[in-house]
This record gives C-alpha cells, structure tokens and sequence, in this order.
C-alpha cells in the first residue's frame, strides 16, 4: 500500500493560496523571498522521495506551464515522474506522463493508495486537498509554515463540523524562520 503525502506551503494564519504568483491575490508571492538553499534542498529531496504526484486540475495547469522550462535535477524528476491529475474538463494533457482521471477524488486516491510503490505526492490542489482531509484519506500531511500573515486567501483546511485529531511526528526549524511541521493522523 502506497502513502498519500499532502506537502503545502503556508502562510502563518493558515493561507495557501499565492505563495509563487497567483494572479489577483494581494500578496501574491509570499512564499518567494523564502527560497533560500535549505528550503530548496528540502523540496528536492520531498519530490525524490516521491513516486507519483497527484494534482488538482489547476495546479497542474500551472505545474505543466512552468515545469518544462527548467533544467536540473529537481525539474527533471518533476517532468519524469508519473502525474495523475484529477479533472472532468482537462482532456489532452501536455506534460510528459501525464494520466488525467476524470472519476470522483476519492476513487481515485483510492486506487493510487492501494497499489504498490513508494509514496504519492500531492501539493497546492486545495479543492483536491480538501476532499483527501474531509475522507480521511491522507497519510502524512506536511505544513511548511512561512512566518507571514496575509489575513485573507484559501486555507489549507476546509470549513467542516469534523473533527481530524493530528500527531505531531517532526518539526524541522530553518534559519529564515520558515519551519516544516509533519503531522499523520491520530
């Protein structure tokens, strides 16, 4: 059985969205000044570690309209590695092994958990992420939390009455105060 692994950048009072550029955010590219080398080794080695990445449909889009344009090693595993995307409107993907599946999310975490291989990837993709917390169906939930404030933007969280109770299995510090706190479920 395979890991389903959420990776998400975030702010401190919880906000997901913009951190590289997001067109129409107030503080679009919050995350940017952060990219410093131990944050960068950090991401590589999280997307080596990765088996397959499992993308909503526009973080795909903006994944697939950037990713080919890089060279070195973190773009050449983000290019290789196998892509599910989950989207009933995206039908002819560009991005080098790119599968689009257009059943609902939870069938198909279902079916990527279930088969054997390392670990799945999944980041930004909120509307997919929310589904994967809201049915339990994350194993490893990775917060690498920015030590900035933005007041308004999507969550990490969806508003729910369920209640998700989370062990908290490591934290690690780096120097620009950015910190990444690992957490599996309870």
């Amino acid at each position: 059985m395979r890991e389903l692994i959420v990776s998400e950048l975030v702010t401190l009072d919880g906000v997901m969205e913009a951190p590289g550029g997001e067109p129409g955010h107030p503080h679009t590219g919050w995350a940017a000044e952060y990219h410093e080398p131990e944050y960068m080794d950090y991401k590589l080695h999280e997307v080596l570690a990765a088996e397959t990445l499992l993308l909503g449909r526009v973080t795909y889009e903006s994944f697939a309209g950037a990713w080919p344009g890089y060279t070195g090693e973190f773009a050449d595993k983000m290019n290789g590695m196998p892509k599910v995307v989950v989207s009933r409107t995206l039908t002819e993907p560009a991005w080098h092994n790119t599968t689009v599946r257009a059943e609902d999310p939870v069938s198909v975490a279902g079916d990527l958990r279930a088969q054997d291989g390392g670990p799945v990837l999944v980041t930004g993709s909120r509307t997919l992420v929310h589904t994967l917390l809201g049915n339990g169906l994350v194993d490893e939930l990775r917060l690498m939390v920015f030590p900035v404030t933005v007041g308004t933007g999507a969550r990490v969280f969806p508003e729910t009455t369920r209640k998700a109770v989370w062990r908290l299995t490591d934290t690690a510090p780096f120097a620009s105060g950015v910190r990444v706190d690992t957490y599996r479920p309870a």
